[in-house]
């Protein structure tokens, strides 16, 4: 009988303890009316999802004039270096030895890599260095 009263109370304390509460939904968002604290946490997350680019970001802020002049001056320049190039090399190519044009020095030769092409800039003193593998 002790063991039933004993065991009755057990329950109904463990049940009284037992509540309930009520569901409250609360926005994350500041502009909602959630907690100010996470608006940069909610900018970074929307920014490192963000796949479109600004126009201006890709245009560099230039113009279209800008743009097509740059495009005119490439273009120039590359025919001018394409006629020196035969001028130089004729229609062989690149043939080994030393060359200057101005003030670029010019060393042609093979090595186990490939044809190796070191440029010199003896106004300057800038070095660059290609390699055509075989």
């Amino acid at each position: 009988m002790i063991k039933k009263i004993s065991l009755i109370i057990i329950l109904i304390i463990s049940f009284n303890s037992l509540s309930a509460q009520d569901l409250v939904y609360r926005p994350k968002n500041p502009a909602f009316g959630g907690d100010t604290f996470n608006y940069q946490w909610l900018l970074t997350s929307a920014e490192s999802q963000n796949d479109f680019a600004d126009q201006e970001d890709a245009n560099d802020g230039r113009s279209d004039l800008d743009r097509f002049t740059d495009g005119l001056n490439n273009q120039l320049l590359n025919q001018i270096s394409r006629t020196l190039f035969n001028e130089q090399f004729g229609e062989e190519g690149l043939t080994e030895g030393t060359f200057s044009f101005g003030t670029l020095f010019i060393e042609i030769f093979p090595s186990s890599e490939g044809l190796v092409i070191n440029i010199l800039d003896t106004s300057t003193g800038d070095q660059s260095q290609v390699i055509i593998p075989n």
